[in-house]
């Protein structure tokens, strides 16, 4: 009997899976068992094409393959190599315990890659599982992103059987480097881009909503913008990704892995991901779900980097109060009859909204045709336990002609970067928007005077606990642009200005 080592995914997880072949005496037959889906049941076609293209032949004799442990559900097409391999090498005395095997097969042998080698390999790395593995060629540019593993990277299923048996060697990979700018910061190399696409440059006017735009960016702080129609909120929101702190190599694998398991193909590039979705869009697809296997949803899609969500009230009332969870705990909890899953949410929410249904409620130019009932039925769709867990508010102006750009996203990043600097040297492994209770006591240090100006303001304002750290979050991020160690009283008085009344 022959073992070899592969994976499926279980959840977000990769689980090893031994692949286990036995020839018996009986009427020839070729079956798989272990609870394998559609795409493993149809790999016995591929893997019988395949070794006969190469030459193989079928001895009279009854073929089991058992995918073990056989109570786990197990899906995808890359178990054909290793399906093959153990049915090839039946008679050969190799041992394969330290290697793990992903491909799948062209009807005439060739090896094809899949969407789920990434991800497998990397959850298998991260919990230190897999040291080598034997994966397509066309895998080999995007696989050796993830560091400390030996690739043996082949083309076809007859040079695999070669390079196990030791007929032939293969060159080691070389590692494609990711592309953009690199910088160290507190002995870690992070990496960013300098492209523009959208740039602040473009924005006319809006002098306190790009202020907030860059506090937010600097700390990774959720930002409520609130405005007329056409005044600017979504073109900033969508620049603000753009210049939002650089990325370590493994939240940029993370980002991968959860663009992979949400069908999309990512580019490997040190850009924070955006993910706007409609008001329309059903909790399930924010949030993640299905009937019986769970996959993962917006939020997790966003991890990292933003999510956007405009025309803020008329998201469903379900979506809006369970965006509450990620929010405050930055983790979901996805439970189905037969799986459940958990994905990190540290995020950055960015949401826009109109003033009243109609949008003119702030205009000076255009009269609201909304009636006082109408206002309010709009503004209390968001909860107070919502809206108290996104730290910056602006109130943006209308547009005005003579508006001009002040500011362009190149200036902005160089700021930003220099603020990430510092919160990183400090000893955080989070920006300031994503610090829990013992982190904002230990790097949120407020002056004296600074600290008796938010005495007054919790008493004035009946600020709760939650607006409190709130508050001392980002005026920890407004130090930081400023160069400052200590909170001062100018920072908290911006902080201040900017919390929703």
């Amino acid at each position: 009997m022959k073992r070899l080592r592969s994976a499926t995914l279980d959840g977000l997880d990769a689980r090893p899976v031994d692949v286990e072949t036995a020839f018996t005496k009986g009427l020839p037959a070729f079956g798989i068992v272990g609870l394998g889906n559609t795409a493993i049941q149809e790999s016995k076609e591929r893997v019988k094409a395949a070794l006969l293209t190469g030459g193989f032949s079928f001895p009279p004799l009854r073929i089991t393959v058992s995918l073990s442990p056989s109570d786990l559900a197990k899906t995808g097409s890359h178990f054909d190599l290793p399906i093959a391999l153990s049915i090839a090498l039946q008679n050969d005395d190799t041992d394969f315990h330290d290697i793990f095997f992903f491909g799948e097969l062209g009807l005439d042998g060739t090896l094809k890659d899949t969407r789920t080698i990434f991800p497998l390999l990397l959850s298998l790395k991260n919990r230190n599982l897999v040291e080598k593995a034997m994966v397509p060629r066309a895998s080999l540019e995007k696989l050796s992103l993830i560091p400390d593993i030996e690739y043996v990277g082949v083309e076809t299923l007859e040079e695999a059987i070669a390079v196990c048996r030791g007929e032939k060697e293969v060159p080691k990979n070389v590692p494609v480097p990711i592309r953009g700018e690199r910088v160290e910061i507190g002995g870690t190399s992070y990496r960013y881009v300098t492209d523009y696409p959208e740039d602040f440059a473009d924005v006319k006017g809006q002098e306190v909503a790009k202020r907030a735009a860059l506090i937010a960016a600097a700390g990774m702080h959720n930002l409520l913008m609130e405005g007329s129609p056409g005044c600017g909120k979504s073109m900033i929101a969508k620049r603000i990704r753009h210049i939002l702190p650089p990325m370590r190599l493994e939240e940029i694998l993370q980002a991968t892995q959860y663009a992979l398991l949400g069908d999309e193909e990512p580019d490997f590039a040190p850009v924070r991901p955006f993910r706007s979705p409609h008001h329309s869009a059903s909790k399930p697809s924010i949030f993640g779900g299905g009937t019986s296997r769970a996959r993962i949803g917006e939020v997790a899609l966003a991890n990292g980097g933003i999510l956007f969500f405009d025309e803020f009230p008329h998201f469903q009332k379900s979506v809006l109060e369970a965006l509450r969870e990620p929010l405050q705990d930055h983790r979901v909890l996805i439970s189905r009859v037969n799986t459940k899953v958990e994905y990190t949410t540290r995020f950055m929410f960015v949401a826009a909204q109109n003033p009243c249904p109609c949008g003119n409620l702030l205009s000076t130019v255009h009269p609201c045709r909304c009636s006082d009932l109408e206002i309010r039925r709009y503004k209390s769709r968001l909860s107070d336990p919502l809206l108290d867990r996104i730290e910056i508010y602006v109130q943006m102006q209308e547009s005005d002609p003579e508006d001009h750009p002040s500011v362009d996203s190149t200036s902005m990043h160089v700021q930003v970067i220099e603020a990430f600097g510092r919160q990183m040297k400090r000893g955080q492994n989070v920006p300031n928007g994503k610090l829990d209770e013992k982190g904002i006591e230990t790097f949120c240090r407020l002056s004296d005077e600074a600290d008796t100006i938010l005495l007054k303001a919790v008493r004035n304002f009946g600020l709760s606990h939650r607006a409190v750290a709130n508050v001392k979050k980002v005026a920890r991020t407004v130090a930081d642009l400023d160069g400052a160690d200590t909170i001062e009283k100018s920072h908290l008085l911006e902080a201040l200005s900017f919390r929703r009344r």
